[in-house]
């Protein structure tokens, strides 16, 4: 298989804290992996260290095929990096920005007008293109830094965090942006501590969490990792919650149920036939069911319980398609 990206054993420490704890990992060409984590979990770090930034202490990268430290000219040649915050002239216009740069890769004048307008209008920035970016929204300066970011036809685009302070709607925005280079064929590594980014729009996800690579995999994988379903229950008025905890673990077998609030249950069940049973039990008790429903575990859920275990020192390294490490 051929990767764009190759990750072995990289470690960086800052002041004898370890950032980042010898991860591992592959980027295969044309895909996004999302690196999700929270603050602090080392996601910038391994960016920066992939694009050449800082020196990783110890471990390989390998970035199309050349290393990030013995061949640093040839890995920048085909890396484009947008980080958190936008890196513009905001004294200029959108389209004064993009030939700007355009022009610092060494294109033409003409070439350099042509893939500016190119750019604004594949990334719906046309009908700001001659205004000042100073007066650009959030939503509308963060696409306008990516379009900048792939002026020289980068193989790799690394986006750290990228939609970081952005309202719902440029936040939209974004992802179809990030949508469209995908379908051109670049290869995205994509920071983020938004599970909801990662769920939409990552072919696989690498979880981290201080410092170290906890798992891997697509979406549906690493929700399946975490097994069985969720029965959640809506009740017509409050129950005892002592009683009716009890009664719920022993219907099911299950000590770790959850509940948000007095009208409702969530209930660990291993597949529809049990939750089936679950219910049929519970409506021959006096308890009003108001509704109920059955959930397959959700990425947060995922990303909890992990992280939760990586902090407890419980936590076996998953990995997708290989066996646990």
């Amino acid at each position: 298989m051929s990767y764009a990206i190759q990750v072995q054993g990289l470690r960086k420490s800052f002041r004898g804290q370890e950032a980042v704890k010898g991860i591992e990992f592959e980027v295969r060409k044309g895909e996004l992996l999302a690196l999700l984590g929270p603050n602090g979990a080392g996601k910038t770090t391994t960016i920066h260290m992939l694009s050449t930034l800082l020196p990783p202490d110890s471990g390989s990268a390998w970035i199309a095929g050349f290393d990030v430290v013995k061949q640093p000219k040839e890995v920048r040649a085909r890396i484009s990096l947008t980080g958190q915050f936008a890196a513009l002239d905001e004294g200029l216009t959108g389209l004064q920005n993009l030939r700007m740069i355009a022009r610092l890769h060494g294109y033409p004048a003409k070439e350099a007008r042509e893939i500016a307008g190119h750019l604004l209008e594949s990334f719906g920035l046309t009908e700001a293109g001659n205004r000042i970016v100073q007066g650009y929204s959030g939503g509308m300066r963060r696409r306008l830094d990516i379009a900048a970011g792939i002026v020289s036809r980068p193989e790799i685009l690394f986006l750290d965090e990228p939609t970081t302070g952005l309202d719902p709607r440029s936040r939209q925005g974004v992802w179809e942006t990030v949508r469209l280079l995908l379908a051109q064929g670049t290869t995205i590594l994509l920071t983020t501590q938004d599970l909801e980014e990662a769920d939409q729009l990552a072919d696989r996800i690498a979880l981290m969490d201080q410092g170290t690579m906890i798992a891997k995999g697509t979406s549906r994988e690493l929700k399946t990792w975490l097994g069985g379903k969720t029965l959640e229950l809506i009740l017509t008025e409050p129950a005892d919650p002592v009683l009716l905890t009890r009664l719920l673990a022993d219907s099911s077998g299950r000590s770790n149920i959850r509940s948000d609030e007095r009208l409702v249950y969530r209930i660990p069940v291993d597949n529809a036939a049990h939750a089936g049973q679950l219910v049929q039990s519970l409506l021959e008790t006096p308890i009003g069911i108001e509704s109920f429903s059955l959930k397959e575990p959700t990425l947060d859920e995922v990303f909890l319980a992990l992280t939760r275990d990586s902090r407890d020192g419980a936590v076996t390294k998953r990995d997708s398609g290989r066996s646990p490490q």
